[in-house]
């Protein structure tokens, strides 16, 4: 019995031994940490819904294929209120620990939000990281600027506040500075906030994080606490679709206003000159593609309705001659249009169009307005030199004695003519009317 159970035991052992050797020896299953994977994105650039879309998707990727970790970096100087908060929410509700590595140049406004939500807020050597406060800019901009009302400035800042003590303190970042970040404006060097305990780390690239990273347990947004095992990864960057990059360029407020500009007045050739096609499509594409801009700027559609109409009161001046009254108007339409086009909301960078482009538009319309209506000017004060209208003043010779009716030579052709007095044969004449083809003249000396 003894011997069987020793027998047993002993094929029991060798079985466990081969099937140990068999697993080992198979490529896969390998251990989580040779699979690791960290998901990489770039955000350098004014925060607007693109890039709230963007950071999700690429989130997503990240959590399906079970990343290690996300790095987001990032250079911004703020962005929209609502975008800020989009991507807060996607930050903390990620499956895979979060990073936000300020590699570029600062986090400013919004994109300080975005660094205290992180897992791991990380900044690289000469970047610099605050002012938060909000900002609310008047439409238009007079003297010293349009005053702004206190109740509201002081509803946005206690809002923003509360948002960045409710981040930090979920962190474990320092509550304090970060209130003062949204109150005063505060803005902090790398090495300050990590002194003063607003990130956690400073680096000089992805590798060094993922270096320091590797073994440390961090406290998650709900509270649980993860291990990263970073010691074999492989970082695979996401970069934004060629969908997302068009709306990235797009996001331009000089683009849009030329895009608009180009597809008015494609539309208004084409329709004033049927056939020619081309103006048509071109200021179509042009008008769909402002239609997409103002899906990602903030548009203002008065400041809009004021520069359809400027232009169209160019437009009108080609038209009906009002001696520079609807080009004066149309500069100021367009101005003012152009200067309050997009709508500026707390806590996110100004969003105008550039002050030269501006400038350069309305010049050039006025001066080519300028232009045309001097040359209308001096047409219309031009003698008529063809039709009927051409031969009045003309001077010619009486062919026969012309009085009720008679003969003259006018112009190079001959003429029936009629005088209210009577004129004699080879007498000079000069027409003074012209009707039915009949000539009215009287004699000249």
């Amino acid at each position: 019995m003894t011997t069987r159970r020793g027998f047993a035991l002993g094929a029991a052992l060798a079985a466990l031994l081969v099937a140990g050797a068999a697993l080992a020896s198979e490529p896969h299953p390998v251990s989580s940490a040779s699979e690791a994977v960290v998901y990489s994105v770039t955000l350098n650039d004014a925060l607007f819904p693109i890039s709230a879309g963007y950071l999700k998707d690429a989130l997503a990727k990240a959590n399906e294929g079970g990343a290690a970790l996300f790095i987001l970096k990032l250079d911004t100087p703020g962005g929209l209120v609502s975008t800020v908060e989009e991507m807060v929410r996607d930050i903390t509700s990620s499956k895979a620990p979060v990073v936000v590595f300020v590699n570029g140049s600062k986090a400013a406004s919004g994109g300080f939000f975005l660094t205290i939500a992180a897992d791991v807020a990380v900044m690289a050597p000469g970047t610099r990281i605050g002012a938060a406060h909000p900002v609310l800019l008047p439409i238009l901009p007079t003297g010293g600027g349009a005053a702004v009302d206190p109740t509201l400035m002081t509803k946005e800042e206690n809002d923003l506040a509360a948002y960045a003590r409710s981040l930090a303190s979920n962190r474990g970042r320092n509550e304090k500075l970060a209130e003062e970040v949204v109150r005063k404006s505060s803005s902090f060097t790398e090495r300050e906030a990590l002194k003063l305990h607003l990130i956690d780390y400073v680096c000089r690239d992805e590798n060094e994080i993922l270096s320091l990273l590797d073994g440390k347990s961090i406290r998650r947004f709900d509270g649980t606490t993860q291990t990263l095992r970073l010691s074999r990864v492989r970082i695979v960057p996401l970069d934004m679709s060629t969908r997302e990059r068009l709306l990235g360029v797009l996001a331009d407020p000089t683009l849009a206003i030329f895009l608009l500009f180009g597809g008015i007045v494609g539309l208004y050739i084409e329709f004033t000159h049927p056939g020619m096609i081309a103006p048509g499509v071109i200021g179509a594409i042009c008008l769909i593609l402002f239609a997409l801009a103002a899906q990602i700027l903030p548009m203002n559609w008065i400041g809009v309705a004021l520069v359809v109409a400027g232009i169209v009161m160019f437009l009108l001046e080609l038209k009906v001659p009002s001696y520079g009254t609807l080009t004066v108007g149309g500069v100021a339409c367009l101005v003012l249009g152009a200067l309050m086009l997009f709508k500026n909301e707390p806590g996110m960078p100004e969003v105008a169009v550039a002050r030269w482009t501006i400038v350069s538009i309305a010049g050039s319309a006025a001066l080519i307005m300028a232009i045309l209506t001097t040359l209308v000017v001096r047409v219309s004060r031009l003698k008529v030199t063809t039709g009927s209208a051409g031969l009045v003043g003309e001077r010619g010779t009486a062919l026969t004695d012309v009085g009720s009716e008679g003969r003259v030579f006018v112009h190079g052709e001959y003429w029936n003519a009629r005088a209210a007095r009577p004129i004699q044969k080879g007498a000079n004449v000069r027409v003074t009317r012209v009707r039915d083809l009949v000539l009215d003249v009287e004699e000249s000396s």
